[in-house]
Parts: C-alpha cells; sequence; structure tokens
C-alpha cells in the first residue's frame, strides 16, 4: 500500500532536519523511589528540644525537595550511623568522631556535604573538660583520684578528642581517674557535675556565644555561670551534614543545594535552629576529617592493647 499514513511499520524515532533521533525511554526520576525522606541527628540536647529545633528545618527540607522530610533522633551516637547504614535515613548532621564511624562502618557510602560557620568565621570547636565553678580543681592534674565523665563512645568532643590529647599528654584515663562513666549525652555531663555526682565532664565549646553548658544555662537547666573550663584541645571540624553516596545522583544534587542554600533562603528559621550562633553553611570535602578518623582509629588500636 503506498499510503503513508496507513502503514502498518512503526518507525522508533522522529526525522528532525534530517536527523534520525532515536526515541530514548524518559530517565526514572528519584521521586519515583523515594515518597518520603529521613534526616538524623545525633545532638547533645534532649531529644524533645533537639527535635523541636529541627521543625523548621523538615519543613523547609520538605519544600526543597517536594516529599516529606521526617527528623529522626538516635538515642545514641551510633544509632544515626546505623540507620544510615541500614537506609533508614538517608541523610544526618553528626559529630566528626561519628563521621569517623560512619566511614569505619560504611566506607565510601557516606559522604560529607557541609558544615556550619559561626559568627566568629570558624568551622571548628573544641572539647573541653568542665568542673564545678565553686570546686577547687584548676587544671587535669588536679584531678587524679576524681570522677571523669564522658558523654558518649562515638562522640567527639565528649570522648574521642580529650581521650586522645590526655594519652599524648601522659595521662591513661583508665588509671588516672577513679571513675570514668559514658553520662549518656553532654547535657547529663554537665548536669552530673553541677549536682555532683561527676567530678568533671567532657562538654564541647565554640565560642564566648556558643556552648553546651551555655546552651544549658539558656534553656534554666543550670544555673548561669555553675561550670568554668579547666582544659581546652585544639580546634576541631565541625561535624557534617552527610548523606548516602549511593542515592540517585539528582538527589544528592537536590539535597546539596538544599543544604548550602538554607542560611541565604530562611535566614529566621536558620538563625532560630542554631541561636543565633552560625552564619552559614558551607561545603566540605571527606578529607577534612581524616586528622579526626585518625585520632578515632589511634584511640581503638590502644583500646586493642588493652
Amino acid at each position: 500500500m503506498t499510503n503513508n499514513v496507513t502503514r502498518r511499520t512503526a518507525v522508533a524515532g522522529l526525522l528532525v532536519g534530517g536527523l534520525l533521533l532515536a526515541a530514548v525511554p524518559a530517565k526514572a526520576d528519584w521521586h519515583d523511589q523515594y515518597k518520603e525522606l529521613n534526616f538524623g541527628i545525633s545532638s547533645a540536647e534532649n531529644e524533645r528540644d533537639a527535635v523541636a529545633r529541627y521543625d523548621k528545618f523538615s519543613a523547609y527540607m520538605t519544600k526543597k525537595l517536594g516529599v516529606p522530610v521526617h527528623i529522626l533522633w538516635g538515642t545514641d551516637y551510633a544509632a544515626v550511623i546505623e540507620a544510615l547504614h541500614s537506609n533508614k535515613i538517608q541523610f544526618a548532621t553528626i559529630g566528626a568522631a561519628n563521621y569517623a564511624l560512619g566511614r569505619k562502618v560504611m566506607g565510601d557510602k557516606i559522604t560529607a556535604v557541609a558544615t556550619s560557620e559561626d559568627n566568629y568565621g570558624s568551622t571548628g570547636y573544641h572539647s573541653v573538660i568542665v568542673v564545678k565553678t565553686d570546686s577547687p580543681y584548676q587544671k587535669i592534674d588536679d584531678l587524679k583520684g576524681k570522677v571523669l565523665a564522658w558523654a558518649d563512645p562515638n562522640s567527639t568532643s565528649g570522648y574521642a578528642v580529650p581521650l586522645y590529647f590526655m594519652k599524648k599528654d601522659g595521662i591513661d584515663p583508665s588509671t588516672f581517674f577513679s571513675k570514668t562513666p559514658f553520662s549518656g549525652s553532654h547535657e547529663l555531663g554537665v548536669v552530673g557535675v553541677v549536682n555532683g555526682t561527676f567530678d568533671a565532664a567532657a562538654d564541647d565549646w565554640t565560642n564566648p556565644q556558643k556552648s553546651n553548658a551555655l546552651r544549658m544555662e539558656g534553656k534554666g537547666m543550670v544555673p548561669k555561670g555553675s561550670t568554668r573550663v579547666i582544659w581546652t584541645s585544639n580546634l576541631i571540624p565541625n561535624g557534617p551534614y552527610v548523606m548516602r553516596s549511593d542515592l540517585p545522583q539528582d538527589l544528592q544534587d537536590a539535597y546539596r543545594n538544599a543544604i548550602l542554600s538554607y542560611p541565604k533562603e530562611d535566614p529566621t528559621d536558620f538563625k532560630a535552629q542554631t541561636d543565633g550562633t552560625s552564619k552559614d553553611l558551607v561545603p566540605v570535602k571527606d578529607s577534612d576529617y581524616d586528622d579526626i578518623i585518625a585520632i578515632t582509629q589511634a584511640n581503638d588500636a590502644e583500646r586493642r592493647k588493652h
């Protein structure tokens, strides 16, 4: 039959400008795979306050990504890594040592995306040892035979960094202190110091406007000026916002863009989430945490010796 309209032969393409363009199936969008997403937090704060601070962030991410983004709080630092590992959460904000645990457990299936920059232009903070203000302790040597509380085995400032530097300075905490319990969180460590349960606790301090103790004072959890610092570490890189690196590339790109745009697109909510002490979120690389990974590996090696 000569009528082209009635031809039964299907042509898999379109003739445009003399070129035959093959018909290509539309690429599946990540929304077809993920109808909702989960964002994990491991925080020095208690669950109620931490999750409340991320309410607006959840709404922002939901708006940017176009699917519900739920905030999940880990019962401890390792729980967030386990949730990432099992894909129960796809994204998280975690501490530097917890990121080191993530690399140990997940390898390159976890990647760092961004971190916070504070009002002083720094992207780091410090581990500190705090004592009750009216105690006689002025330096770590004064704590020999006393009780020092760590925060969590996977806390950067609450365990990994002070442990490493104490040992480097010739102090073995397991024999130097009478006890070194894990309080369970930075907040519980400070409460224990104020109540007299612990003589000292490992905590975090960023700048004169931002520290765990200051936040607790602001919430009325401890009296103002009830603790003081007797030891401060070198600068530690702020923990990163991370994601699973095996997510669809368009989802990875959307998440990265959303995170880095947050301070500019929703400055009021960003300020509220960070207590007004951070001014931006900036990109980071996995290699920015090599020193922390080395510290956690050294601590693990020392543990295996004993």
